[in-house]
């Protein structure tokens, strides 16, 4: 509304009538009036705009449009009525249309806040984010106090990757309006976005005391609080913010994500669902519920699930997680697109910081590792000697722990093992990539890569002059700032080169391992591990996810075979269970022929698998640790290999210990070889003699050797950068 002086014979009062009514809210009286005075006062643009105002808050956009043109036709220089059809265009998604309405207003009054802000508005959903900027940036010279502006323009920043200049914006807000709830909020979100975790709390609290009733103040509250260790206070915060709006999608998601991580799997099922069928498309929704079922051995749709998958990241779309297709799919093509899909929108590169450029002064080649998972984790058990062993005259060993500070057994050892270990948990992205770089360390190693817990913008904002990513996430990372990949010429052949970003980096074997890490004293009996007194002993030990009905058909058809065979396997939850139970039941085999392995401590574990015959292997999603330590223990283990990094592992592994006969390329190869050696004695002896004869000689456990040929790629890498 206005009370411009642009009056014609109008006078005040009846004006400020018109203006009375609208706002009481009384729209349609407005109108009316307006209408008779329009009689009277004929082409005035002033009533034009004035009706357009009350068709707009009745939200009839292409009625108040009309009346906006007419009013600017009639005066030209209406700068006025020019803002409002710009605001009402862009309402009804004529953007371009608005953008042209409001740069008229600007023109008649180059300092016409309003306009600017619009224009601003209307620019980022056009994405025209650079001049969205200037936008603001000219409100804001106009207006210095206009809080709100300051708020959006921290957003855009934001969204830019400008973190640092986003915070700066909402400060600004918040200065000028401390009881500003929304700009606290956001200001808390940028603040967990850089890894300033606990600070993000105080903020995320200050926004709730203001106002109560903030959704995404209690949705973000609850993320950082669950990130710290804090699972019940997260998710009180969460359940609150449902509590206000019951339809919050993205309230449901993170509650699954929660009690997914607390394999309280039947909630998280409960949650997915729930989020999904509020909003179909969010972000990563189906991945997530495809996930959790296959944790659940929930298989329905199984095939068609998988389908509309494939379709949806085809088209660009963020339906599932890099981690989670790695147990879906074969196609180091699809996987690579879904990266990308993740990086670019995630995980953009960062210039916050400035160019890095090589250390050229250093005696030793200083190597940083960056990991969550320095404790009781896959990753330190296989990786624990490797630091130990480094050649302390060649290189300097760092390692960034940016998980729990446990104390354990293996957190304290690698704690000893290098030459300096820096706890970074509480420290934000940015912060720890200034200390990697006050440090000048020359190689950053990312163990973490896209898991659990990973923190992908510290290499964003190149922490070191080289980046490289090795065995915690099996695939690329299909961004320019990783400079290499660590893979054998069995994991990545050279014509699937064209599916990884980095430049691969080839040792002669993959996997290091820890030569210090013996099999345990320890000896259980069949009975000990629920097993009946005869009959073979398949089993598989991998994560229950991994586990797809294309690989169960192929163990059901195995049994089916192989008179009196059992197959014990580790199932981390009862529906699971039940559910695997009635799938067997399904293919004609009886049930009591699969018996689920209880969970061990490591000496136990690693016990129990002298007591079977063969460790039947998972498809797509081969094994990795469990490989090695199945071998280890003198088990011979079969793989089907296939055509992406995870599906090619286990092949890797065998291969590294010399034993490629246990290698397959089709599910009959694989169905084949495994009745073969269940079925023929003489075989499968001398392959478990072959395997005990290489433990001590082949490359998979001979630590040092592995050193050796990661150091030399890392000198080849420090002397060509």
């Amino acid at each position: 509304m206005t009370n411009s002086k642009q009056q014609s014979a109008l006078s005040k009062e009846q004006i400020d009538s018109v203006i009375a009514l609208y706002s009481a809210g009384q729209y349609q009286e407005a109108i009316n009036q307006i209408k008779a005075l329009n009689e009277v006062y004929p082409n005035t643009p002033l009533l034009f705009n004035l009706i357009g105002a009350c068709y707009k808050s009745l939200g009839q956009l292409e009625g108040s449009a009309k009346m906006f043109e007419t009013a600017v036709n009639i005066k030209p220089d209406y700068a006025e009525a020019h803002k409002n059809l710009g605001i009402t265009l862009k309402d009804l998604g004529r953007l371009d249309a608005a953008v042209d309405s409001l740069n008229q207003a600007i023109a008649i009054d180059p300092n016409y806040v309003d306009a600017h802000y619009n224009l601003a508005i209307t620019l980022k959903d056009l994405n025209q984010f650079d001049d969205a900027v200037k936008s603001y940036q000219k409100v804001l010279e106009v207006n210095p106090n206009f809080a709100q502006a300051y708020n959006n323009l921290g957003n855009l920043l934001k969204d830019l990757g400008q973190t640092d200049e986003s915070i700066k914006n909402y400060q600004k807000a918040i200065e000028i309006n401390p009881n500003f709830a929304h700009a606290y909020n956001n200001l808390g979100s940028a603040l967990m976005s850089i890894g300033s975790l606990k600070e993000s709390i105080n903020i995320f609290e200050k926004s709730l005391s203001i106002d109560s009733s903030n959704i995404l103040a209690h949705y973000n509250l609850g993320n950082v609080l669950n990130v710290l260790g804090h699972v019940k206070a997260g998710i009180k915060s969460i359940k609150r913010a449902i509590e206000i709006d019951p339809k919050f999608a993205e309230g449901y998601k993170t509650l699954g994500n929660i009690y997914r991580k607390l394999k309280q799997r039947e909630k998280a099922l409960i949650c997915y669902e729930r989020a999904y069928e509020i909003k179909p498309d969010m972000d990563f929704i189906v991945g997530s519920l495809i996930n959790i079922k296959m944790h659940l051995c929930i298989w329905a749709n199984f095939d068609k699930q998988l389908e509309d998958l494939v379709i949806g990241i085809n088209k660009n779309q963020k339906v599932i997680g890099s981690f989670n297709l790695l147990g879906l799919v074969d196609n180091p093509q699809l996987q690579r697109k879904t990266t990308e899909i993740r990086m670019n929108s995630a995980h953009p590169k960062s210039h916050i910081l400035s160019k890095i450029n090589p250390y050229l002064n250093h005696s030793k080649i200083r190597i940083g590792y960056f990991s969550a998972d320095f404790k009781i984790h896959p990753v330190s058990t296989l990786t624990a000697e490797l630091y130990e062993v480094h050649n302390r005259d060649h290189f300097e060993v760092h390692a960034f722990s940016f998980g729990p500070d446990t104390n354990d057994e293996m957190n304290l050892r690698i704690k000893a093992g290098v030459d300096h270990f820096h706890n970074v948990e509480v420290m934000s992205h940015k912060d720890i990539a200034l200390l990697a770089r006050s440090l000048e360390i020359d190689i950053a190693v990312d163990l973490t890569g896209l898991t659990a817990k990973s923190r992908t913008d510290i290499f964003a904002m190149s922490a070191a002059p080289i980046q490289l990513s090795y065995i915690g996430f099996l695939g690329t990372m299909a961004a320019d700032y990783y400079d290499y990949l660590i893979a054998d010429p069995v994991m990545i052949p050279r014509e699937s080169q064209k599916h990884y970003a980095e430049k691969i980096v080839y040792l002669p074997s993959f996997q290091v391992n820890d030569s210090k890490d013996l099999p345990p004293e320890i000896t259980l009996s069949r009975e000990d591990v629920g097993l009946p007194e005869t009959g073979f002993v398949f089993c598989c030990f991998n994560n229950t996810w991994k586990i797809t009905p294309t690989v169960f058909d192929s163990w059901a058809k195995i049994l089916d075979v192989v008179e009196a065979s059992i197959l014990l396997i580790y199932i981390d939850n009862k529906t699971a269970e039940k559910n695997l139970i009635n799938e067997i039941k399904s293919r004609g085999i009886d049930s009591k022929r699969v018996i689920f392995a209880n969970r061990y401590e490591r000496p136990e574990y690693l016990a129990r698998y002298r007591v079977a015959d063969l460790f039947l292997d998972t498809h797509p999603f081969n094994a990795g640790t469990t490989a090695s330590d199945a071998l280890k223990m003198g088990l011979p283990l079969l793989t089907m290999q296939g055509k992406s990094f995870n599906s090619r592992e286990a092949a890797s592994i065998l291969t590294s210990i010399n034993l490629p006969e246990l290698i397959t390329n089709t599910p009959k190869e694989y169905e084949d070889l495994a009745i073969e050696l269940a079925t023929n004695p003489d075989k499968l002896n001398a392959i478990k003699d072959k395997l005990k004869s290489n433990l001590s000689t082949a490359p998979l456990f001979d630590t040092k050797r592995f050193t050796k040929n990661i150091e030399s790629a890392y000198t080849q890498m420090y002397e060509r950068s």
